[in-house]
């Protein structure tokens, strides 16, 4: 069942990215000759208004491939890529992203509508020499408001707390059916955020209990919280990307590949329908962002080259224009393998094929 979620929540990603370059190539009169889902063997096609579509063996990407989409094999007909100019091109490429964050939104829209699983912001536990204990909150007591935010989940809690910059937060507590006031000064203390800086942190010293609340909105407020997520999820990400560039952070502790994906999705999938949107949401974001980064053979390298020939009035000299091909193909299949072993290390898969070699007497 795991395998069968991941294949079907894989597939519609891949559709739906495929599909934005497809949308766009036909708009503007670009002959598709082909639609595929997946790499390898072919297991079914069908001819449809001029556009094989296949269904192939390996189902871990998928490629739109256009008339004239090599500048070498291009006869200068009306209805091939290359003949059209760099801006038709450009849509052409950048719609596979934008409808990867479409989707991510209407997955958020679809959750935050049917309602998300979220942590309670009832305190569990109180930390011993605390702000939060030395104020006198108590265990059992459910966080209404601080200052004047409402608290729906433990999230929203520890985001205020971690963003303010006031000295006194003035929480108001549900205990025994009355809303208590308690004033906290958080104490600050030096610890890593999730990218591994050091960074000052605000804490009050609460735990969370493992109740959880069902958060769920009106149409409005689900199309404005969705993409305050969405914004939220390409920010994070852009920071993250920035600092593994910089060797600010890990790379091989902060990226996954096809592996980490299906565990992901498993876990999603034990958790229920919601989760498994939410997640298909985030991915379906993460795979826009990753497309749109100025690499060879990725869109958003394609659309450095578009803006380059813009500039210039010119495309470049087909030797180079295949030069940075094959440097694209390479940096990507270096990724891949770098990804790939990562997640083999961190899912402990190297030590299981070990173990069973061991066991065969290899």
């Amino acid at each position: 069942m795991s395998v069968l979620v991941f294949i079907i929540v894989l597939s519609i990603l891949i559709v739906v990215h495929e599909y934005g370059h497809f949308a766009m190539a036909k708009f503007l009169k670009v002959k598709v000759e082909r639609f595929a889902l997946g790499f390898g063997p072919k297991l079914f096609s069908r001819m449809h208004d001029g556009t094989e579509f296949a269904l192939c063996l390996i189902p871990l990407g998928g490629y739109v491939k256009m008339a004239g989409d090599e500048r070498a094999h291009c006869c200068g007909k009306s209805d091939e890529f290359y003949t059209h100019s760099p801006g038709h091109r450009s849509l052409i490429v950048l719609m596979g992203p934008i409808v990867n964050f479409i989707l991510a939104y209407l997955c958020f829209v679809v959750v935050f509508l049917i309602g998300f699983p979220a942590m309670s912001p009832k305190v569990g536990e109180l930390i011993d020499k605390y702000p939060a204990q030395a104020a006198g909150m108590q265990v059992g007591d459910k966080i209404l408001r601080i200052d004047s935010k409402n608290i729906e989940s433990w999230e929203d809690m520890q985001q205020y707390v971690t963003a303010s910059t006031t000295p006194v937060l003035n929480f108001v507590v549900l205990r025994s059916g009355q809303e208590i006031p308690v004033a906290i000064s958080p104490r600050i203390e030096k610890l890593e955020n999730i990218f591994g800086q050091k960074e000052n942190i605000r804490l009050v010293g609460i735990r969370p209990t493992e109740d959880l609340v069902l958060l769920k909105y009106g149409p409005g407020e689900s199309l404005v919280k969705s993409y305050e997520k969405l914004r939220e999820i390409t920010f994070t990400t852009y920071k993250a990307l920035y600092r593994m560039a910089t060797g600010a952070m890990s790379a091989k502790d902060s990226m996954t590949g096809p592996i980490g994906i299906f565990y992901i999705i498993k876990r999603a999938a034990e958790l229920g329908f919601t989760y498994v949107v939410f997640i298909m949401g985030i991915i379906s974001a993460s795979l826009a962002i990753f497309n749109l980064l100025p690499f060879p053979v990725l869109d958003g390298g394609h659309l450095v080259l578009c803006a380059f020939e813009k500039i210039r009035g010119h495309p470049l000299s087909q030797n180079i224009d295949d030069a940075i091909n094959r440097v694209g193909v390479g940096l990507i299949i270096c990724l891949a393998v770098f990804v790939f072993y990562s997640d083999f290390v961190r899912f402990g898969i190297i030590d299981k094929v070990m173990g069973v070699c061991r066991k065969l007497g290899f």
